[in-house]
């Protein structure tokens, strides 16, 4: 046999994974190029599969994580070893805390070498570093696994409640070689992955009973709920119950913002008085305070909803637990109406509505002003009246004020077109959040950012620029974390703890890289210069000036920060 023919007759790791990933339905790699993976991207962009290169290995890992929210399918974040992995970690583990189905693919070095510690390049034993922080780690080992491994790894990361998950591939599989036939033959296409978990009928029973005796019922719907793509079904069960409903960040949207059954503007009120809430894909965590008082009635009673019967009672007692995938749970609840006919008291209803009336005059008269410097309430005002006439756009926030007000000013009308910081209220999600949005929807992305927020992934806006993303990124600047009027109490004269430069054109970094950049004092040129960005859908920046006085210490949370207070004084 010549040696062509006994080439022709071999393939290699390189192309398996390849060939496996694509196997899978996987069309984008998020990453950074370098030992041992450059040729593994170079081969998997030669095959078809678009690969996108980031100046950070967690902002990679950001755009694969959203992409996977977005899609329902693992997005696949590609590192180097070592420092590069541990930079994809940040990602992986904001992903398993959050439920969104990702994998980090990671070269790593050789096994016999690292596991005696004789200091190859780049050491560092992967996997079980990875393994306290995703969902599951698995290393490939032999060629002939590589298949399997990429199986594996995608149910993990999206059975039952979804997640991140770590793949190792030391270098030595990849240019190991095997029988083309018999590679071919290994590899396989995942079938029924997060298979339906139906909840039992005894549980939706005891729900829908408990919910129809409640004299103030609320509904809270999470990102989880968002994620299942129930918002035909959420939508004719509240709307037969006329229950209020309240929405988490990211599951505003899934019923609109707008939506007359909206409590989101008597958020304290609700939470306060509701004595049967029924928690649709959201978790008792610290953002609805552990559910417990003084934010919560203390003899209020809950529904729940959730895949993970672990989740149940994890701080407070849940009297009707409905443990099955978020989708079959609603639409048994919405079936069980027939024989349990539930429905919100008016006066309960009347209440709200009430509360809502005179927030809403408050509210009114703050967006009404037009301060010069800004503050946030009349910047996020202008970015929100352009949300308004651009539903189709994506919106990425984070931040401390930014992120807050944001949250309460900016309506969504459609599911899963708001992307925030979730679950960890981690920063430097939002280039990489922005860039994937972009990507898998192909549609204008609106990125609201704090300044500091900004500056843990503010070099994507060369990626930005590199790939041509219809992104826009707004940076609320008013020169600090938080605010920028921080002092420095020791008085010598280094700038103060939460301080920032007040005077920074990051307008001009969007120009360096190609992009439009603005730079507005008024919420008017802002209102105008958004507009004019989002219809080019090309790269633009606006840098918005804002007062640096202005601000609270951790936006609205402030209990979390014991000094916050006293900062302020």
């Amino acid at each position: 046999m010549s040696e062509t023919q006994t080439d022709a007759a071999l393939t290699d790791g390189f192309n398996l994974v390849v060939d496996a990933l694509k196997l899978n339905g996987i069309t984008e790699i998020y990453g950074v190029a370098g030992i041992p993976v450059t040729d593994l991207m170079r081969l998997a962009q030669e095959k078809g599969i678009h690969y996108f290169g980031f100046r950070h290995e967690t902002s990679a890992g950001h755009a694969a994580a959203i992409s996977g929210y977005l899609r329902q399918w693992p997005g696949i974040c590609m590192t180097v070893s070592a420092p590069g992995f541990l930079n994809g970690m940040v990602a992986l583990a904001n992903a398993t805390t959050n439920g969104f189905p990702m994998i980090l693919i990671s070269g790593s070095s050789d096994r016999a070498i690292v596991d005696l510690q004789q200091g190859d390049y780049e050491e560092l034993d992967q996997m079980n570093a990875a393994k306290p922080f995703a969902k599951a780690a698995y290393r490939i080992e032999r060629v002939e696994d590589i298949g399997i491994g990429v199986a594996r790894a995608i149910r993990a990361a999206l059975s039952g409640r979804p997640g991140g998950v770590y793949l190792d591939l030391p270098a030595a599989i990849l240019p190991a070689v095997m029988d083309a036939g018999k590679g071919a033959a290994s590899l396989i296409q995942v079938v029924d992955p997060a298979p339906a978990s139906i909840p039992a009928d005894s549980a939706v029973t005891r729900a829908l009973a408990l919910l129809a005796q409640a004299k103030r019922p609320l509904v809270i719907l999470g990102k989880g709920a968002s994620y299942a793509r129930i918002e035909k079904d959420i939508r004719q069960f509240l709307e037969t119950t006329a229950i209020p409903f309240l929405p988490m960040s990211m599951a505003k949207g899934l019923m609109p913002d707008t939506h007359p059954q909206s409590a989101a503007t008597a958020r304290s009120k609700v939470l306060a008085e509701a004595d049967v809430v029924v928690l649709v894909g959201a978790r008792l965590n610290w953002l609805l305070g552990h559910g417990k008082p003084p934010q919560w009635a203390a003899d209020g009673q809950f529904i729940q909803l959730d895949i993970d019967p672990v989740e149940i009672d994890s701080n407070r007692k849940i009297e009707a637990p409905v443990v099955g995938d978020i989708a079959s749970s609603v639409r048994r609840l919405l079936e069980g109406l027939s024989a349990t006919p539930v429905k919100a008291p008016q006066d309960w209803i009347d209440s709200i509505e009430a509360h809502k009336a005179e927030n809403a005059k408050k509210m009114a008269a703050r967006l009404a002003a037009r301060p010069v410097p800004l503050n946030f309430f009349a910047a996020l005002g202008a970015v929100s009246r352009v949300v308004q006439d651009h539903p189709e756009a994506y919106i990425v926030s984070e931040g401390a004020n930014t992120l807050d007000v944001g949250r309460n000013l900016i309506d969504m009308t459609l599911p899963r077109h708001r992307l925030d910081v979730g679950t960890w209220g981690v920063m430097g999600i939002g280039m990489g959040f922005a860039i994937a949005a972009a990507v898998t929807q192909q549609a204008p992305v609106i990125a609201v950012e704090g300044d500091s927020a900004f500056g843990f992934s503010g070099m994507e806006i060369e990626t930005i620029c590199r790939y041509n993303l219809p992104v826009t990124v707004v940076i609320m600047n008013n020169g600090g974390i938080y605010r920028g009027d921080d002092v420095n109490r020791s008085g010598d004269g280094e700038p103060g703890v939460t301080t920032l430069s007040a005077a920074a054109r990051y307008d001009r970094m969007m120009e360096a890289f190609g992009g439009k950049g603005y730079a507005v004092t008024t919420s008017e040129d802002l209102e105008s210069a958004l507009r004019e960005a989002v219809a080019s859908r090309k790269p633009a920046l606006i840098n918005v000036a804002i007062d640096i006085h202005v601000g609270t210490e951790s936006g609205h949370l402030k209990k979390l920060n014991p000094g916050a207070a006293q900062a302020a004084k």
